[in-house]
Parts: C-alpha cells; sequence; structure tokens
C-alpha cells in the first residue's frame, strides 16, 4: 500500500483477547521510519461509511506506566471501550512518543514543566515544534483496511485536517472528555489556549478532579 511517496507493507494479524473484548492486531512497518506501527481492529470496517476511529499516538508514561500528567492513557481505554460497544473500529497506535520528539527528549520536556514552563514551551526550549506528529501512516492504513470515511475519535482539530489531506474523509468529530487530575490540569488548559484542542474544562470536570483528591 503507498501514498505521499511512503508505503505500508501489512507483515502480521493476530486475535488479541482483552479485559474489553477480542480485537484483531496488525502490525505494519513502513519505508518512512524503522517503527513498527499498530491498528487494532474490532469486527468488520471495509467498505463502511463512518468507521468509528482513534488514532492514537504512543504514550508510553501515560499507557504503560499509567502517568497522570497527561490523557494519554485514559484516552486509549476510552477508545478501545467505545469501540467496543460499537462493536466495529479501528484504534491505530502511531509509535510517535511525546508529540513526536520522543522519549528522551519528552523526559527533558517534563524537567521543564516542572521548572515552570508548559508543553508547548518546553518542546520550544529543547529545538522543536510544538507537535511533530505525522499521520500519514495512519491515513495509508485505514487504506489498506478499505476505510475512507471514518468518525475520528479526537479533541485535536490538526488531526482531521492531516487525515483529509492524505483522502481519509472525516465524516465526524467524536470528543473524548478528560479524566482531570491535580498533575494534568495545565496540561490539557494549554492544549485547549495553545493548541487548539476542542474541549471544555467544564466546571463540573473540575469538581470530579477535586471530589476524586478529597477521596485520597
Amino acid at each position: 500500500m503507498s501514498g505521499q511517496n511512503n508505503s505500508i507493507q501489512r507483515r502480521v494479524c493476530a486475535r488479541i483477547p482483552t479485559e474489553l473484548g477480542d480485537f484483531l492486531l496488525c502490525l505494519y512497518s513502513s519505508d518512512k521510519d524503522d517503527k513498527e506501527h499498530l491498528a487494532l481492529i474490532r469486527g468488520e470496517v471495509a467498505a463502511k461509511d463512518g468507521v468509528l476511529v482513534r488514532m492514537h499516538s504512543e504514550c508510553f508514561t501515560g499507557d504503560v506506566l499509567g502517568s497522570l500528567r497527561c490523557d494519554c492513557g485514559t484516552q486509549l481505554k476510552q477508545a478501545m471501550a467505545r469501540i467496543i460497544d460499537e462493536d466495529a473500529g479501528v484504534l491505530i497506535y502511531l509509535r510517535q512518543e511525546g508529540r513526536g520528539i520522543g522519549l528522551l527528549e519528552k523526559l527533558k520536556a517534563y524537567n521543564l514543566q516542572d521548572d515552570g514552563y508548559d508543553t508547548v514551551d518546553a518542546n520550544i526550549l529543547l529545538g522543536h515544534e510544538p507537535d511533530e506528529r505525522d499521520y500519514s501512516i495512519a491515513a495509508l492504513i485505514l487504506q489498506d483496511l478499505g476505510v475512507s470515511s471514518v468518525r475520528l475519535l479526537t479533541n485535536n482539530p490538526a488531526k482531521i485536517e492531516m487525515l483529509e489531506e492524505s483522502g481519509v474523509a472525516v465524516a465526524q468529530r467524536v470528543q473524548i472528555d478528560p479524566i482531570v487530575t491535580t498533575d494534568n490540569l495545565r496540561y490539557l488548559e494549554t492544549k485547549i489556549t495553545r493548541l487548539n484542542h476542542l474541549f471544555d474544562l467544564s466546571p463540573a470536570l473540575v469538581e470530579g478532579m477535586e471530589r476524586r483528591n478529597g477521596a485520597d
């Protein structure tokens, strides 16, 4: 499968039973990088309109360790649960840690954030763009799976724009509500004010954070 002068290859697929339900996990390689990208698939998705899709960028700290500095781990679980609820959909797991700067640089950025910089300025101070992610491989994976129209689970308008530029129609944006913690509140605020993410830190969400903190 090729596009945008890049190509991907589906190497293998296997059934993956999870606590939420069964998925088919497909591993892809690409000539664009030396990373292995993944597609977690539920049900029949080929040639269907408005397939529920999440493009999720790798976050070791959030996805694996359950870090409260971001909302990545909870977004991953929410997306899997929604796909299970619909009994059809695709979660594409892209190996682009730290908004594309890698784990080493992300941890350096965390140290800068602890010194008072927000997530955008921390990346810039390290010589990076605020967001260096690329979704062209995700578009190629969707095309390989026969998906041309999606309902995209995202709060990030840049994902919609880049996916449509790559030839995949976004029929609808489906919001993912964040789980707010004392450790990620400023990060979420920066997503809204500086990265133009489309969600609202409503009083109810913040009050929920305060109730959880009071219960600890």
